[in-house]
């Protein structure tokens, strides 16, 4: 008779939105070699040198750009949280002269208050705020398209938000990268806003939602916060797209290479996993990317096997 005095078996905690434990042990064994492999041919995973994500989204804002400046298109953008990245992007457009007169791009998400009154675009911490700041005035002003075609959420806008994308034929490019929880824009696994089937939860449009505590803590770790773990920084709702917008959009780019600055640890890792190869369900919100013609960006770091590192505590 085998020794069971080595087993203790337990249930994850309610607050975790995937608690489906077969399938967390399945996606933990899933190696780096094996990372690219999926049954959908238009879901296309690449595992790339660290340094070298940011530069693809760069290179790819970059080409759209120029494109839409070189044949008069319209280029209609959902961006994701205006990271200084952005600023790389404006630099490549005043260096090259590109008018972006035909640029349109619409903020991704924005944070709200308990009330679900939105950040203005004046909230320095705001991802409206950063969108302009980083991108929008770092272009030169003779090139910048004028200023109402980058939209971020108001408390005006949000109920016609979905329906101002779908107005201008719908997103050209979407840019993503998924949260803690598995979460794209903001559209959390868990939010009280997000729930019903699978089907009811793919026509949902942009909505103000709950935020998870795992996106308060991820989030009180960003540089707008002080990287120092201050959870009452975070407010506790958001302004955010929804799956609609997502799977309407003509292209999609997700990006997976958050690291905790630079060192190999990566809560991402699992998440990318899950993400990538666990179930399509509303409990792992970017894991609808799998039915869709997406191009995934994932680091070395983030692709690297998952196993215990004994030497290594907090």
């Amino acid at each position: 008779m085998k020794n069971q005095a080595n087993k203790f078996e337990y249930e994850p905690s309610q607050w975790v939105p995937f608690r489906d434990k077969k399938e967390i042990n399945r996606i933990l064994k899933i190696k780096r070699e094996d990372i690219e492999k999926h049954s959908n041919p238009d879901f296309k995973i690449k595992v790339i040198p660290d340094a070298d994500v940011e530069f693809i989204m760069i290179a790819d804002m970059f080409r759209r750009i120029k494109h839409s400046a070189d044949t008069g298109e319209k280029l209609v953008m959902i961006l994701p949280n205006p990271c200084p990245t952005y600023r790389f992007v404006a630099r490549l457009i005043n260096a090259c002269n590109v008018d972006c007169r035909n640029v349109y791009a619409f903020a991704m998400d924005e944070y709200a208050d308990e009330n679900g009154n939105i950040a203005p675009e004046e909230w320095e911490f705001g991802f409206t705020h950063a969108m302009m700041k980083y991108f929008y005035y770092e272009i030169d002003k003779k090139l910048r398209p004028p200023k109402n075609q980058l939209t971020g959420f108001t408390n005006k806008n949000i109920k016609n938000y979905g329906q101002m994308i779908s107005d201008m034929g719908n997103a050209d490019v979407c840019y993503s990268g998924p949260g803690w929880t598995g979460h794209l824009a903001f559209i959390e696994p868990d939010a009280p806003e997000f729930q019903g089937s699978l089907e009811e939860w793919k026509k949902m449009s942009a909505r103000i939602c709950t935020l998870s505590p795992f996106t308060l803590a991820q989030n009180s770790l960003h540089g707008s916060f002080g990287k120092s773990g201050n959870l009452a920084a975070v407010p506790p709702k958001a302004a955010t797209i929804g799956p609609l917008e997502v799977i309407n959009s003509k292209n999609r780019l997700d990006f997976h290479s958050i690291t905790v600055h630079g060192t190999t640890t990566a809560w991402q890792r699992l998440t990318t996993r899950l993400v990538l190869h666990g179930p399509v369900t509303p409990r792992i919100p970017e894991s609808i990317l799998q039915t869709l013609k997406t191009d995934v960006y994932v680091s070395e770091n983030i692709a690297q096997n998952i196993e215990p590192d004994w030497n290594k505590g907090y």
